[in-house]
Order: C-alpha cells, then structure tokens, then sequence
C-alpha cells in the first residue's frame, strides 16, 4: 500500500438539485453541523458514471431512476485532507469527478443508511452548503457553485 502522505485516492461526487433549485446536502455523523455532497471513491476498473450512481444509492438511498443528469465539471477536482485525517484509505486526499443531477424522485426516496456516513440530509441553497462544508472542500465546492449556477440557487 501506498504511503498515505504521497498519493490522492481517485472518487466521484455529486451535486443533486432539485424542483426548487434547492441541492441536497448530507450531515456527517463524524463532524456535527458539517455538511457536503454525496462522494467516495471508484472502484477497480470502474467508470465514474456508473460509480457516482452507486454511491448516491449506498449513501442516500436515491435510485438511478430518480435522477437526471444534467452536467458534469469538465475536469476532476482535487483537495488535499488535513495531515490528521489521511491513511491509507484516504491518502493525501481525494481528485474527484463530478456530476450535477436533478432529483426527480419524492422526498420520502431518500433514506441514510443507519449507522452510515452521514446523520441527516436536507434541502438547502448552495450558499449554506458552503457555509458549512469542511474548509479543506471549500473551494472544490465553490467551483462546482460557478459551473453550476444556472441550476442551484444562489
């Protein structure tokens, strides 16, 4: 295995909005009041369209049949974790490719996993999103506000 401090774990990430331009953000269960996007990484040999499919499935329980693509950020987007949180999971970080989609679903589809990675989801503006994503995130997530704004509200 690599060393944790030298490589950046490849991932997918996703920004889902909905009928009111409102994006769905996830409430970390390790980090209270710390909120962001669904995200994780891709598996051996696998494609990040399918792979940000699956993980909006395992983390928020949406199907593919809820959702409709709409973008995705032309380019991955990187950022580096604080010393204290990188292992050999993690490494140094994550480079990411992301994808914007409409949730076509009713709310009632969304279901955390218990004991999962995050506590609780809303609706909320983007503003509050970057308001309360982890600073290490913030200016990925400040990217993705800009290549999507003609869909999420301000």
């Amino acid at each position: 295995m690599k060393q944790p401090s030298q490589y950046f774990r490849a991932g997918v990430g996703a920004v889902i909005v909905n009928d009111r331009c409102l994006v769905l953000a996830l409430e970390r269960s390790d980090v209270p009041g710390a909120w962001q996007f669904p995200q994780g990484g891709l598996e051996q040999d696998e494609e990040p369209a399918s792979a940000v499919r699956r993980e909006i499935r395992e983390e928020t329980g949406i199907s593919a049949d809820s959702l409709e693509l709409i973008d995705e950020y032309p380019e991955p987007l990187a950022y580096e974790l604080p010393t204290s949180d990188r292992n050999e999971k993690t490494g140094r970080g994550q480079v990411q490719y992301w994808f914007l989609f409409r949730f076509t679903g009713p709310d009632g589809a969304i279901d955390l996993p218990a004991r999962g990675e995050f506590k609780a989801w809303r609706w909320m503006l983007m503003g509050e999103v970057l308001a309360n994503v982890a600073m290490f995130r913030r200016r990925v997530y400040q990217l993705l506000a800009a290549r999507f704004s003609e869909h999420v509200s301000p």
